[in-house]
């Protein structure tokens, strides 16, 4: 029929939805929203039916026929909530101009929501998971002193013969209005609006390719006719069809021009949104998500990562096998105006996404870290499943037990989260001794436990079975287990294993290597009943655990493996610290010091450690040492005096580049510094010698006179620059050489000149050492 709303202003029909609950729910389980043209109303998972009420009597359930053509659609997840949506034109909604309310009930409760929603714009289109809709303005806006002469006389024409056809195109098929409701569609007209509502699939609509996206189109013009009147509004909706997947973005490409919709191509395009469930989410929302709108000249491109927030994960299974699917509910709210027409376009899209089925094969793990042959347990973890996955029983070879039946018989069988909450994996603990284990007595003392099972699985709510068997063992050595025991000295550490009067059934993994014949031959001494592992403490199988001044703190990790199934028998760790010189400091000003690699530090790249100045780096480098040599003065190095001691410091670490670097690969922020310094004496005083002897032959003749001695001090052995007054006093280091000149004149010889050479003036610490003078008499 044609809802014609013929008592002025307001709609008299009254809707209400109603749901019928497994169990009493609570009004805080409702929520309702108004979101724009859309309201969605929120259920929380207690109720299976959706029914339609009208005028709080007659209820009807709301079929996915009746949905489709009044404006309804459904969604629930595997969880079973469930969300309606509601087009605010729907069959059911109260109109009063501008505000529209529909009334949800549930059992006792009733939910009331009134929206407002203005202005309307020239035409709306909505497009939803079941249902098409384009809502047409067909006469002008008029003010209230216009509107009401028109009205009566739109009236009068109504009730003189008014008669409503609608005209599909391509294929001109014509229809009148109880046609087109057989046909599944649905119209409605009010004085100034048409509202057309079509199922994606219906007979009249068709594919058309627009900017290389294939979307679904439904064209229709309606006439009003009376004998002295013909009216015709045309009614266009296009709604998009599936998108572009990979495993892990989904890509959606809306075209910006949509040309069905367009009588010209000037246009501007006023708003973009981009929503989840018909909900606008802002530019913070979106980049919490991960979501993306890129708007290109063709297009408007919607990325959302797989996984993401706002979409849930749903298993299937195919011939026993389990799949998953990832399904998300995006909207684009578009709002453009054409610059020929002068008319403005709301177009709406909810727009359910549904991934391929993508293949997750569980696995059943056997966790080697718990299952511990000693301890006689099998530790089992059976996974990754969705939420929608419970498991039911297990099937042994001799029996089959609900997961009740086994935590009664101690099999411990827990449901384990992931901490976001969207996985679960199951874990079983088995000993040994039960019943359902396979027990094989081989020789030299091994035995073999074997477990077969099969996992029944189910998933809701549609109560899909499946199964997933496994096969697990593990293998049990009947013999005490070896000792182990170590210490150390100033160098290495010492390592003895005692297998006591058996032979040895395992092999030994140092640090990360295992034992093989040239290790053994180099660090290996062996015993009746044991062996000893002597190991440097600065061997690439031990770490560095921290570095001192004076000392390096090492650590050897040592492991006794069983080598049929590598599970550990004996871990023994040993850590000692060992006294060690890094920084040395020399008398003529010079420093060295090494830097060590840490296990904390396990990124690190030693040649790329630098003193304060980035530019000093290390002479020498490896993958776990630097050793750097500088002078005193050079690469930053700071002083400063501490009574009559002077202290030289430098750092050595990353430059900061790097260091940011080095953090962002290793997930770590610990910083990677070691302080170098070295002390000298500020003031002392020593006592220079001057020692001569005679000549067996003098190069020169005795002379007579007066003696002229003039002394100076060199800046280097060349001799050829002085020191002058005001650079004295002069600072020399421990064991830098002084080079003294010294000028003897008498009257009768021109010239006496006396050069003392690597003189190891007064701060050398060799008391008994005496400076070298070399005598050179000229003229």
């Amino acid at each position: 029929m044609i809802i014609f709303l013929s008592s002025g202003l307001f709609c008299l029909l009254m809707a209400a939805v109603g749901i019928q609950a497994q169990q009493t729910p609570s009004i805080n389980d409702l929520n309702a929203e108004c979101l724009g043209n859309v309201i969605r109303l929120s259920v929380a998972p207690l109720f299976e039916e959706v029914d339609a009420v009208f005028n709080d009597t007659q209820i009807i359930n709301l079929t996915p026929g009746l949905a489709t053509q009044c404006g309804f659609s459904f969604k629930f997840d595997p969880m079973g909530n469930a969300m309606l949506f509601a087009s605010l034109q729907n069959c059911f909604s109260q109109n009063m101009v501008t505000l529209r309310t529909v009334v949800f009930a549930y059992s006792v409760y009733r939910v009331g929501k009134t929206c407002s929603y203005t202005p309307w714009t020239s035409r709306e289109i909505l497009c939803d998971r079941n249902y098409m809709e384009a809502s047409e303005q067909s006469m002008p806006q008029w003010t209230c002193e216009e509107f009401w002469p028109i009205l009566n006389a739109f009236k009068e024409a109504v009730a003189s013969g008014y008669k409503m056809t609608v005209v599909f195109s391509p294929s001109k098929n014509v229809m009148n209005v109880d046609e087109v409701q057989r046909k599944g569609y649905a119209i409605a007209n009010t004085p100034t609006r048409l509202v057309l509502r079509s199922p994606h699939n219906a007979e009249e609509t068709y594919l058309q390719n627009v900017a290389g996206v294939p979307m679904r189109v439904l064209s229709t013009s309606t006439f009003f006719e009376q004998k002295w009147l013909v009216t015709r509004v045309d009614a266009t909706a296009v709604c998009p069809t599936p998108v572009a997947f990979t495993p892990e973005v989904i890509t959606w490409y809306m075209p910006k021009h949509i040309d069905p919709l367009f009588s010209s191509d000037a246009f501007t395009m006023l708003e973009v949104y981009m929503g989840i469930d018909a909900k606008r989410l802002d530019i913070e929302e979106m980049a919490a998500r991960n979501y993306s709108v890129l708007v290109t000249e063709a297009h408007i491109i919607v990325e959302i990562p797989v996984g993401a927030v706002g979409g849930y994960f749903k298993s299937h299974i195919q011939d026993d096998q389990y799949f998953v699917t990832y399904t998300i509910e995006p909207m684009l709210e578009l709002l453009w105006i054409e610059e020929v027409a002068h008319e403005n376009t709301s177009y709406k899209v909810l727009f359910p996404i549904t991934t391929p089925p993508m293949a997750r094969p569980p696995q059943v793990r056997n966790c080697e870290s718990d299952t511990v042959p000693e301890q006689a347990v099998f530790v089992l973890e059976l996974g990754t499943f969705n939420l929608d996955v419970e498991l039911l029983n297990i099937t042994f070879p001799t029996m089959v037990l609900t997961v009740a039946e086994c935590n009664a018989r101690g099999f411990n069988v827990q449901e384990q989260r992931s901490p976001d909450n969207t996985l679960k994996t199951f874990r079983m603990e088995v000993p040994f001794s039960d019943p359902v284990v396979f027990k094989e007595v081989a020789e030299q003392g091994l035995t073999t436990f074997t477990l077969q099972l099969i996992y029944g699985l189910v998933i809701f709510p549609e109560y899909a079975p499946f199964s997933h068997s496994a096969v697990v063992d593990a293998v049990l050595l009947d013999i005490v287990p070896p000792s182990v025991t170590g210490n150390c000295d100033q160098e290495n550490f010492h390592i003895t294993v005692d297998y006591r009067n058996q032979e040895p059934f395992f092999v030994v993994l140092v640090g990360k290597r295992l034992l093989n014949h040239e290790f053994a031959q180099q660090y290996l001494t062996e015993g009746d009943t044991d062996f000893t592992i002597t190991l440097p403490f600065s061997s690439p199988d031990a770490v560095f655990e921290s570095v001192h001044s004076s000392s390096v703190r090492s650590r050897l990790d040592v492991a006794l493996l069983n080598p049929y199934n590598n599970m550990t028998i004996k871990y023994f760790s040993l850590a000692c610290s060992f006294l060690k010189t890094l920084t040395e400091c020399f008398s003529n000003g010079t420093m060295t010091a090494l830097a060590v690699k840490v296990e904390s530090a396990p990124g690190l790249n030693p040649g790329q450690l630098t003193l304060s100045d980035p530019a000093c780096g290390p002479t020498y480098s490896d993958a776990r040492f630097a050793y750097f040599h500088f002078t005193v003065n050079s690469c930053g190095t700071t002083r400063k005096f501490i009574n009559n001691v002077m202290l030289y410091e430098n750092e050595i670490s990353l430059p900061d580049e790097l260091e940011v670097k080095l953090n962002a690969t290793t997930s770590s922020e610990e910083e990677y510094q070691l302080k170098v310094s070295c002390y000298y004496v500020a003031n002392i005083t020593r006592t220079l010698a001057f020692l001569t002897r005679p000549r067996d032959k003098p190069f020169a003749e005795t002379g007579t006179g007066r003696l002229m001695v003039r002394m100076r001090l060199a800046q280097d052995a060349s001799y050829n620059t002085f020191h002058q007054e005001e650079d004295y006093p002069v600072v020399r280091y421990l064991r830098q050489p002084l080079h003294f000149e010294v000028e003897l004149t008498t009257s009768s010889d021109p010239k006496v000149a006396l050069v003392l050479d690597h003189c190891w003036a007064t701060l050398n610490e060799d008391r008994d050492s005496r400076p070298r003078w070399n005598l050179i008499i000229n003229g």
